[in-house]
């Protein structure tokens, strides 16, 4: 299902791009509705009178500015909701969240209003990586006391929607799960899947027939293709390095005269570029998917890394 099969291939609903073109446009918000009543568990009454309120798209789709591509929605009692996908794996994710649910919050009011008027802002992250240790694809947090969780205020409220669980066995997921079945439809990994979703549910079925259509979009296709190409870039340039950084150590190890000098090198060069997209901010997670390794192996470099640093101290 990727565009390389040609304009007559699905784009995919979790390329940040294309989520927009479905979930922000005020002209289908019906499509939001649905998936909103799903998520948050609210009938649909209570959602009627939605505004999306961050409907423009960026021509550009740089990874500093990729943030514009989340949705943005408010209540007719002034709630703010923010819809926002992640494809890649990305490090201190509840830090990440956190921080800008603080901002959507504390844009409510300006000086001289009082704190009553602050209003609930609500998080949903779709991420197609793990992000919680938790055997469930979805997870919903709230500020809540540890002993007998007592529910501090309501203001806060942050769903995480984790892809990849919902191919792993020991996660079961109901047939009848709406929640999953939107899950399943976004991911679109199966053209035939969505097909079903989309006869078995009337919300994903108007999402799907908006997908046909802008799948046929040739300036929607452009920007989606530029974005894709912009995933991949991402993922190449890691991949890249780390294989000069093993190619860089053989030839070290070889005029060391080390006898094993090939695979002691290539362990040694993995490592000090490893090192170096660690010390650039870059993450375990991000590291191992970008790189096409075992997030084991990334954290073994990472340890040994700090314990080489720890006998030098």
């Amino acid at each position: 299902m990727t565009s390389d099969a040609g304009s007559n291939e699905l784009m995919l609903p979790k390329i940040d791009f294309v989520f927009k073109l479905i979930f922000g446009d005020e002209k289908h918000k019906g499509i939001t509705i649905g998936f909103l009543s799903a998520v948050l568990q609210v009938p649909k009454g209570d959602l009627a009178d939605i505004e999306i309120i961050n409907t423009e798209l960026l021509r550009e789709f740089k990874e500093d500015k990729k943030g514009i591509l989340d949705v943005r929605v408010k209540t007719r009692d002034g709630r703010q909701i923010n819809i926002e996908i992640q494809i890649l794996p990305t490090e201190f994710m509840p830090e990440r969240t956190l921080f800008y649910w603080a901002k959507m919050y504390v844009s409510q009011v300006k000086a001289g209003d009082i704190y009553g008027q602050l209003k609930k802002c609500i998080t949903i992250n779709i991420v197609d990586f793990r992000c919680t240790p938790l055997k469930q694809a979805h997870s919903c947090y709230h500020l809540t006391e540890d002993r007998q969780g007592h529910r501090l205020t309501d203001v806060l409220e942050v769903h995480f929607l984790e892809l990849p669980k919902l191919f792993e066995k020991e996660i079961p997921i109901e047939e009848n799960d709406v929640i999953a079945q939107w899950m399943l439809f976004i991911d679109g990994r199966s053209k035939e899947v969505m097909e079903m979703l989309a006869e078995k549910n009337t919300d994903i079925g108007n999402a799907y027939n908006l997908l046909k259509i802008i799948s046929k979009d040739e300036k929607a296709r452009m920007a989606y293709e530029a974005r894709e190409a912009e995933l991949m870039d991402q993922r190449t340039r890691v991949r890249s390095a780390l294989a000069k950084g093993e190619e860089i150590g053989i030839k070290k190890g070889k005029a060391e005269g080390k006898a094993e000098g090939k695979a002691e090198g290539k362990a040694e060069g993995k490592a000090e570029i490893i090192h170096a997209l660690l010390r650039g901010g870059m993450g375990v997670d991000e590291i191992a998917s970008m790189a096409g390794m075992e997030k084991k192996e990334v954290e073994q470099i990472q340890k040994g890394i700090l314990s080489s640093l720890a006998d030098t101290k």
